[in-house]
């Protein structure tokens, strides 16, 4: 099995440690790993800014550079959510494979994969953050709204880890406020969910809120600054990764 490492701009950009966690991950597991280096951002900041006619390029370049990969694992559910969701929608008629082949790390584990054991230890308390493209439009957890039995696939990773004590904040599927475009258009509004969600996180206790989107964490923890707030930020993978 062939993978194609996506790493999504701001990730390379802001967090390289949450790319490099993401590798020494999929690696420990046996598989091929390859990071094409001419990759370049999804798309997604020009189509949710209503400029889709700029991310088609990207979507292109995308799929050029990933199509001949049995399967594309990126360490971000917006971004994934964006390339598989959207792209086939940016190229139309023409032929569009990569989109199909694209995953959440944490989708890739847990359906693909299919994990059953880590060697990761994490002796520490964490709050859960299911960002709400990993609900919605990649089935990491069931959605509050609709009545079906709970599950969420990102605890059942974490759930492997040695040491770790798992909590979920109320309202566990509640926006964080981030949406891209939606915090820099909306910033009071943006910052104000940002602040309630954090309460609801640190009611749990916890000494860290995890997630699988650097996104939603990176809004959260900037709020938590401003705010004097202390409570620290991990993305999911560092936690699947400790100990490799």
């Amino acid at each position: 099995m062939k993978i194609g490492l996506f790493i999504p701009c701001y990730v390379d950009a802001l967090y390289p440690e949450v790319g490099v966690a993401t590798w020494k991950l999929l690696r420990s597991l046996g598989l091929d790993v390859d990071y094409p280096e001419k990759q370049t951002c999804c798309g997604q900041p020009m189509g949710n800014a209503g400029f889709e006619r700029m991310a088609v390029p990207l979507a292109k370049k995308y799929d050029e550079l990933f199509a001949h990969f049995d399967y594309v694992v990126a360490p971000s559910v917006s971004c994934a959510a964006y390339v598989r969701c959207f792209h086939p929608h940016l190229m139309k008629e023409e032929k569009c494979e990569a989109a199909g082949k694209t995953m959440d790390l944490v989708e890739f584990l847990h359906d693909v994969m299919q994990v059953k054991s880590l060697p990761a230890k994490f002796p520490h308390k964490v709050s859960v953050h299911n960002s709400c493209h990993g609900v919605r439009e990649l089935n990491l957890s069931a959605p509050s709204e609709r009545n079906i039995p709970r599950f969420n696939k990102i605890i059942d990773l974490l759930n492997l880890v040695d040491g770790i004590e798992i909590m979920e904040p109320e309202r566990p599927d509640e926006c964080c406020g981030f949406g891209g475009m939606f915090a820099v258009e909306e910033q009071a509004v943006s910052a104000r969910m940002g602040l309630e969600k954090l309460k609801r996180h640190m009611a749990t206790g916890a000494e860290y809120i995890t997630g699988p989107d650097s996104s939603c964490l990176m809004h959260m923890k900037g709020v938590a600054q401003k705010q004097g707030l202390d409570i620290q930020f991990i993305h999911v993978a560092q936690i699947l990764s400790a100990g490799l």
